[in-house]
């Protein structure tokens, strides 16, 4: 795969691929979404909107001007082909690792973590997941699917296995979801982020995924999204995260997804986004 600068890119990314640390890509998929999609048009959207965000975080104290950092842009996926889609992600991510670079993913609908967490097993066999959702995304299948946004987790597990991912503010899923992560498969805290302070002591020093599906935000702050939850946490809450986050020492790539930007006219949810992304490439570069 030949990576290269696009010129539609997220504001900060003033890198070529040779000298970036941080790669920025995005997922153009929402082929198992089951209610509203719209998320396949999350990226360019958040490039549009970065027009409007400061590249200083006053949260970081860091500006994205000092950090190398390429944006690759849309991956070309094949429209409606789940498994080709996925291959293309997960070769997409193993190039990245391979030439000693971090993947900051937007996507997309949550399916589109699993093949990057694949790629990212291969390279860091002791690999941890911290997950951020109000969904459990951990049905063994889901109509009819066993690859689907609502399964993401699950196939996760199904990598990992226990005792290596850490899901916060769950609020939605079946009983069943609940009783099986509840049962020592996943350590799941329900409705908000109590116990990630404690998460992020734990494995500190391990490789660490970051995945934040944004509808972990309450819908008042996050309306733009395919299945939204009331009950979500704030944003400021969210940057208490980030705040915690900064104490991992081996942060090793990181997603965002389940933006869909025309769900909210009013173009909040992709601002949200946007500063979000933005604090995110910093924890990458840390």
């Amino acid at each position: 795969m030949n990576f290269k600068k696009v010129d539609l890119s997220f504001q900060s990314s003033l890198a070529d691929y040779p000298e970036a640390k941080v790669v920025i890509f995005s997922a153009p998929m929402d082929i198992t979404t089951s209610f509203r999609p719209g998320t396949r048009f999350a990226g360019n959207a958040v490039r549009v909107d970065s027009i409007g965000i400061e590249w200083y975080s006053p949260y970081r104290n860091q500006s994205l001007k000092e950090v190398p950092t390429v944006d690759i842009g849309d991956l070309d996926l094949p429209i409606g082909d789940v498994e080709a889609s996925l291959e293309v992600l997960y070769q997409t991510a193993k190039q990245i690792l391979s030439d000693g670079k971090k993947p900051m993913m937007i996507g997309g609908e949550h399916l589109v973590t699993y093949p990057v967490v694949k790629a990212m097993k291969e390279k860091y066999p002791d690999l941890c997941l911290i997950h951020l959702d109000a969904h459990t995304d951990l049905r063994d299948e889901f109509l009819g699917r066993v690859l689907s946004h609502a399964t993401v987790i699950k196939r996760c597990h199904d990598l990992l296995g226990d005792e290596r991912i850490y899901q916060f503010g769950i609020r939605s899923g079946d009983k069943e979801e609940f009783e099986w992560a509840e049962s020592g498969h996943t350590e799941l805290h329900r409705y908000d982020l109590n116990g990630l302070e404690e998460t992020v002591k734990k494995i500190k020093s391990r490789p660490v995924y970051i995945t934040i599906d944004l509808d972990v935000l309450d819908p008042s702050i996050f309306p733009g999204t395919g299945t939204p939850e009331p009950g979500g946490i704030t944003y400021k809450e969210l940057l208490k995260a980030f705040d915690l986050f900064s104490q991992l020492t081996h942060i090793v790539g990181a997603d965002l997804v389940e933006l869909s930007p025309m769900l909210d006219a009013s173009g909040a949810s992709t601002a949200v986004a946007g500063k979000s992304l933005r604090e995110m490439v910093l924890l990458l570069h840390q």
